[in-house]
């Protein structure tokens, strides 16, 4: 497969491409009960050769998604498009608030050209291109947003000799800097927010801006390299996918398929560690021909100083992004941080990978309002997620102990730390959400067309199991999981399934999804999910936008609204076709949400040129509140 070729596969097919698996159906841990499950049900479904364990639907095949939003939800759900525009319910408005290429500071105005994209010595000066999580933030009064750029298309972005290959160092820059991490302040005013240009908090954060690395991981030999013999200063964070935000408002950015932006030219270095992390061969972006430092064949230690959480602080520009080893390397989706009863700070998160793990941290130093956070991310306990087939589950230590592992070692391989304790594969863990209201959290688990047909990475079975019980799932689940005495510190938890994705309109068993899913509010591959202050769940797709075969009458990707007390879902908002609904947050009022655009189709939103992802901002026209 030739260089040119490797940008048009998603990040999973690259992986795969990189190091290919063998089919396998040997298989002997498959579910074969149906499993009672907690709550208001009082019953399960078994499918097959697994059994699924719902939460509270109360829809049915036949229901009517219309009626029940009248009953549970501020807005008349709306029905699916296949069009390339944004759809919201009635009552309801969206305009666009920023766009890949528009200016942060006026000197960039302009940068943008329909024609050409941002030229290299714009690049650093506008936002980047396929917004992912975002949050907000309040500083003195004022509002400002952090919003990822997860990765760049170099078909849209670099000139069209290049044919969607870096020919130089200067096209390698410019793809490095339209990623990475947007401070920028927002302001209202009589038509709607806009990006207050010049303001002193709007800042970008690339592949290219100096870090440090903290924690326990810091200064060891694995993350020294010829530029940075102490181990302890890297430059960029890459591939920035969800995110998340501390109890004492920082910004936590994620680092997800940064394993993608490594090559060699000459020798590979040996070592499972890079089989396991997919680090071999061509970069997708050819980044390792023009900089060295993504070279693996002579920095063999670089692609180890990435796969983190970064914490990036939006108040102060001048600040030193951190990233913090202590919570682990690996594809990480998002970052939801929690309290225990105790005080100590707990985050979950997922590796977004088929066949992966879930994941939570601990702190050892507990943090109250106002108080100091010195050594909360850096101090802790690392566990990796089992779930049950009973609907227990336990949080399983990654201590040295139990891996046979450094501590080093594990906080540089945790995927071979949490296969070493016999974690749960996942069906691709993807954002966490954790409830306001109530101790309990959920986790999107994408899809997984390797269920029940290929192992892992690392070889683990992945055989379908209660809470993966769909084999080559291609429609994904959201888990819910309730911590014993509702302290997100403990070891032992409940859970459930709160929604199973499917068809009904196709199918009559279990790819038709769980009760709470209906041909009026179906949808495939649940990814972003976010809380509402009100204690209602919003849920982001990331799927098959085709509209046909399996998934008939499902349309463009979507952003649906579920109660978590009713188990009903109902659909808000489409976005273009070919797009993604990524990242979620609101105004400091609660009435205006700010919702990401990525990868749309065609020429959205300007109607002619290029496609621009982008971060639209929804109201209610009668002026009240999300909740």
């Amino acid at each position: 497969m030739t260089d040119k070729s490797l940008i048009d596969l998603s990040w999973d097919d690259f992986d795969e491409h990189r190091d290919p698996r063998p089919d396998t159906n040997d298989f002997d841990a498959v579910v074969d009960k149906a499993i009672s499950r907690r709550g208001f049900l009082g019953g399960a479904v078994a499918f097959g050769s697994g059994a699924a364990v719902f939460g509270t639907g109360l829809f049915h095949a036949t229901g009517s998604a219309q009626a029940a939003g009248h009953a549970a939800f501020a807005f008349d759900p709306i029905d699916v498009a296949t069009d390339f525009d944004v759809h919201v319910p009635a009552g309801y408005k969206s305009e666009v608030l920023v766009r890949w290429g528009d200016a942060l500071w006026s000197d960039a105005d302009g940068a943008y050209s329909a024609e050409t994209g941002v030229s290299v010595d714009m690049s650093d000066k506008v936002f980047g291109e396929n917004t992912d999580g975002m949050e907000l933030f309040e500083v003195d009064g004022r509002e400002v947003i952090a919003v990822n750029s997860e990765y760049v298309n170099p078909k849209i972005n670099l000139p069209a000799a290049s044919e969607g290959k870096p020919q130089n160092a200067d096209e390698v820059k410019l793809l490095k800097n339209l990623q990475g991490v947007t401070v920028m302040e927002v302001a209202r005013g009589d038509a709607g927010y806009a990006v207050v240009k010049d303001s002193p908090f709007n800042r970008r954060i690339t592949h290219e801006t100096e870090m440090v690395l903290a924690g326990p991981l810091a200064g060891h030999d694995l993350v020294k390299t010829k530029a940075d013999p102490s181990g302890t200063q890297v430059k960029g964070t890459m591939n920035n996918c969800g995110s998340g935000r501390t109890l004492w408002n920082t910004y936590l950015t994620c680092e997800e398929n940064f394993n993608g932006y490594f090559g060699a030219t000459g020798e590979e270095p040996a070592g499972e560690g890079y089989k396991r992390y997919g680090i071999g061969g061509e970069g997708r972006y050819a980044y390792e021909k023009f900089d060295p430092r993504y070279d693996i064949s002579t920095e063999p230690n670089e692609p180890h100083r990435h796969g983190f959480i970064t914490e990036i602080d939006p108040t102060d520009p001048t600040s030193t992004p951190i990233k913090r080893t202590a919570l682990g390397r690996f594809k990480h989706e998002n970052a939801s941080m929690a309290h225990a009863l105790d005080g100590r700070v707990v985050v979950y998160m997922g590796d977004d990978e088929r066949g992966e793990y879930l994941y939570r941290y601990v702190s050892n130093g507990t943090w109250q309002e106002g108080g100091a956070t010195e050594g909360l991310l850096d101090d802790g306990q690392l566990y990796v997620a089992k779930f049950n087939d009973d609907m227990t589950g336990e949080w399983l230590a990654l201590t040295p102990e139990a891996t046979s592992m450094t501590e080093a070692e594990i906080l540089c391989f945790t995927r071979m730390a949490a296969s070493a304790v016999g974690g749960t594969t996942m069906d691709r863990p993807e954002w966490v959400a954790t409830n306001p209201l109530k101790a309990e959290a959920y986790c999107a688990l994408t899809n997984n067309k390797n269920r029940g047909v290929k192992p892992n990475a690392g070889g683990d079975d992945t055989s379908v199991n209660a809470v993966n019980p769909r084999e080559t799932n291609h429609y994904g689940q959201i888990v819910r999981w309730t911590p014993e005495n509702g302290n997100h510190a403990a070891i032992d938890f409940t859970w459930d399934l709160y929604v199973m994705a499917g068809n009904p309109t196709v199918y009559d068993n279990e790819y038709a999804g769980s009760q709470n899913v209906n041909a009026g509010n179906m949808f495939n591959s649940p990814d972003g999910m976010v809380f509402s202050s009100d204690g209602m769940l919003w849920i982001q797709t990331d799927g098959n936008y085709k509209n046909e075969g399996d998934f008939e009458g499902m349309g463009n990707n979507q952003m649906l609204v579920g109660n978590p007390e009713t188990g009903e879902i109902a659909r808000f908002m489409t976005v273009p076709y070919g797009a993604e609904v990524t990242g979620l947050c609101w105004s400091l009022d609660k009435k205006v949400a700010f919702v990401g655009v990525q990868h749309p189709g065609g020429s959205w939103p300007d109607g002619e040129g290029k496609p621009r992802s982008s971060v639209v901002q929804v109201w209610r026209e009668d002026g009240a509140t999300f909740g």
